[in-house]
C-alpha cells in the first residue's frame, strides 16, 4: 500500500494517549459498553486513530449489543487487513489497519446481511468525522 506508515514505538507512545497505545500497538481491548463509538449514530467515517485513514462508514454501522462499536463492512478498498488470532484459546480474525498496522478489534460471522459479518471494533481505534466536517 503506498503511504504505509511505520513508526518506533517511542513515536506512538508520544502521539498517542496510554489507552489508544494499548489497544493499537498492544492488541488490547477496551471494555465493553464503554467506548465513545458504541451507540454514535450521527452520519460521517470512522479514521484509524493511528494515521487517519479512513477505515469505515456510519453507513454500514449497527447496534450489534456488544458493547463495541459494530460494522457490517470495512470501507471499500485496501483499507484493512485480516490476521488469524488464536489468543486466549479462540479462533479468531483480527482487523488491522493496512496503512499502519493498528489493531481495530476483531471481525465475526454474526452480523447482518448483506455481508453476514460483524467487523467489532474498538472506540479507542477510531476517530469520527462528520459528513459535513472538511
Amino acid at each position: 500500500m503506498p503511504n504505509k506508515i511505520e513508526k518506533s514505538d517511542a513515536e506512538w507512545k508520544s502521539e498517542l494517549t496510554p489507552d489508544q497505545y494499548h489497544v493499537l500497538r498492544e492488541k488490547g481491548t477496551e471494555r465493553a459498553f464503554t467506548g465513545e463509538y458504541d451507540h454514535a449514530k450521527e452520519p460521517g467515517e470512522y479514521q484509524c486513530a493511528g494515521c487517519g485513514k479512513v477505515v469505515f462508514r456510519s453507513d454500514e454501522k449497527f447496534d450489534s449489543g456488544s458493547g463495541w462499536p459494530s460494522f457490517w463492512a470495512p470501507l471499500a478498498g485496501d483499507r484493512i487487513e485480516e490476521r488469524p488470532d488464536n489468543k486466549l484459546g479462540m479462533k479468531r480474525v483480527e482487523i488491522v489497519c493496512k496503512r499502519c498496522g493498528s489493531h481495530l478489534g476483531h471481525v465475526f460471522e454474526d452480523g447482518p446481511q448483506p455481508s453476514g459479518e460483524r467487523y467489532c471494533v474498538n472506540s479507542l481505534s477510531l476517530a469520527f468525522k462528520k459528513k459535513d466536517e472538511k
